[in-house]
């Protein structure tokens, strides 16, 4: 994360069970927010990077990895990369819990 980033509350911890993704609505974002079982909270824009799209909030979390639901892709909820032998990338936004609150920053790019 870095120093000069806004982050915004989006939810209390509780609202995002372990394992099961969320879908939140924010700034003209759709976005899939994941709580991983050692406790970590990764947002990725709710969009797979498939040529045929489908939301990524109804994906299998394992570890620190997504599976998309509708094609199989594993996707590092980290850095939004598509693992091999697959290729692509999910927007991701900077996740952080605060005081039982769950807050996300903006990315640099807008909504298409």
């Amino acid at each position: 994360m870095k120093e000069h980033e806004t982050f915004y509350p989006i939810g209390t911890l509780d609202q995002f069970l372990p394992q099961i993704g969320r879908t939140v609505k924010w700034r003209g974002w759709e976005i899939a927010v994941f709580r991983t079982s050692d406790g970590g909270v990764y947002a990725l824009e709710n969009r797979s990077p498939h040529p045929k799209g489908g939301p990524l909030a109804e994906g299998i979390v394992s570890g620190h990895y997504l599976y998309d639901p509708l094609h199989d892709w594993k996707i590092d909820l980290t850095t939004g990369l598509v693992q091999q032998p697959d290729q692509g990338q999910v927007l991701t936004f900077p996740a952080k819990v605060e005081d039982g609150q769950v807050h996300i920053a903006a990315p640099a790019v807008q909504p298409a």
